[in-house]
């Protein structure tokens, strides 16, 4: 359902009025705001301990903390609807080592390790939750996925649960350090079934345009520009053009780097870590297989307030490639009042089996948008922190920035 039918004529920045402090729900499904989480905290339907932060709300979502102890396991897995974690793990004969995580530990690439999560879950029978890996995780090559007990599906959590949560993670380019209560995925919540269509996105864009607020997708010079609506969603491509200020286009990953301390920011230099890669003209970029890249998107992009949206993980029609192992747009993602006209999308890939050539403005993914119940009484920013609100082609916050 558009913004403009459910709210009216809104002004841009609503949630800074004293009203959005304690608006209610207006629509009947959605993802849940920042206000309904802490509501599902004060209701006891997410317990941990230590007791969760404000720093861990997001606007839509819930930070989740790696909790004490960790495994290093030969595979992963998923414990189906008849097993506890737990006993799967102990069942298969899976577990290699056991890991103390309150002190300095080390993740190996290559290597598959099972952690508790501190935060556990008593849901109600109408809320499921879906998780994904936060966006620092995921341009570390980092993959992240949560577990639940009885699980048949990694990152999905069915509506009712009560249980643990565990995260599975798999360094594939870094060897990195990790300790207890770092955070490395977001769990968000879902009230019903909401559900995205070609004729939903539309919508959206044009009360986006109606309410004057700009649109969903903006060019280089900060005008909104109509967006290609696909299989429920906008088109992305990557930009492979330098700019006035750099050359570089993309980064690749060195396959042989240094340890990283994800308690670091701000802090490595990248080409230790990166090899760069410069506008290649005419002849397009080719990405080598088993090579993991770090690109941007050609459009900007914008998330209204009352919405969120998640790139699409992997779409075979497009390439032979993987795209965006995190993935998802808080609400107020290049979002703004005239300063913030758009943000681009960093895009995460990973070629398959074989080199594939990419070239300036090939669509390489597509952003799905997902509605609010209502507007977060916080909004991705400055304003509550967030690292990537201005990005263009940017690293994770654990580089040096230029």
């Amino acid at each position: 359902m558009p913004t403009a039918e459910v709210q009216g004529k809104l002004p841009l920045f609503p949630y800074l009025s004293a009203e959005a402090k304690t608006v209610e729900p207006t629509r009947a499904k959605g993802m849940l705001p920042s206000q309904e989480i802490r509501r599902l905290i004060a209701g006891g339907h997410i317990r941990a301990y230590p007791e969760i932060t404000e720093q861990q709300i997001q606007p839509a979502s819930l930070d989740l903390r790696l909790g004490d102890v960790g495994y290093r396991v030969q595979a992963s897995f998923i414990p189906q609807k008849r097993r506890l974690v737990d006993r799967g793990l102990a069942d298969t004969g899976l577990i290699m080592s056991r890991l103390d995580l309150t002190r300095t530990t080390v993740l190996e690439k290559g290597c598959v390790y099972i952690v508790p999560l501190l935060e556990e879950l008593d849901l109600p029978e109408d809320v499921s939750a879906h998780a994904n890996p936060k966006s620092s995780t995921g341009r570390l090559d980092i993959f992240t996925r949560l577990i639940t007990d009885y699980g048949e599906a990694f990152e999905v959590v069915r509506a009712g649960y009560r249980g643990k949560l565990y995260a599975e993670i798999a360094s594939r380019t870094f060897t990195v350090v990790v300790r207890a209560g770092m955070t490395l995925n977001q769990l968000r919540f879902i009230r019903g079934k909401p559900k995205a269509s070609d004729r939903a996105t539309r919508a959206l864009e044009r009360a986006v345009w109606e309410n004057d607020e700009g649109g969903l997708v903006y060019d280089d010079g900060g005008i909104a520009t109509r967006a290609l609506t696909v299989k429920q969603s906008i088109g992305l491509s990557v930009s492979l053009q330098g700019s006035d200020s750099s050359e570089i286009v993309a980064y690749k990953a060195k396959r042989n780097a240094p340890l990283i301390d994800l308690a670091n920011i701000d802090h490595y230099a990248p080409r230790d870590f990166w090899d760069l890669c410069y506008d290649p003209g005419k002849r397009g970029l080719i990405l080598e297989a088993g090579d993991f890249y770090i690109l941007a998107s050609k459009e900007k992009v914008s998330v209204p307030p009352d919405w969120a949206a998640e790139m699409v993980s992997m779409d075979q029609d497009l390439g032979e490639f993987r795209i965006h192992y995190a993935g998802f747009f808080d609400p107020g993602f290049g979002h703004g009042s005239g300063d913030v006209r758009g943000t681009r999308a960093v895009l995460e890939v990973r070629a398959h089996e074989v080199p594939f050539l990419i070239e300036h403005g090939q669509v390489m993914g597509r952003l799905r948008y997902l509605p609010l119940l209502s507007i977060p009484d916080k909004v991705y920013g400055k304003d509550i922190g967030s690292n990537y609100q201005r990005q263009g082609l940017a690293l994770s916050k654990h580089f040096k920035r230029s």
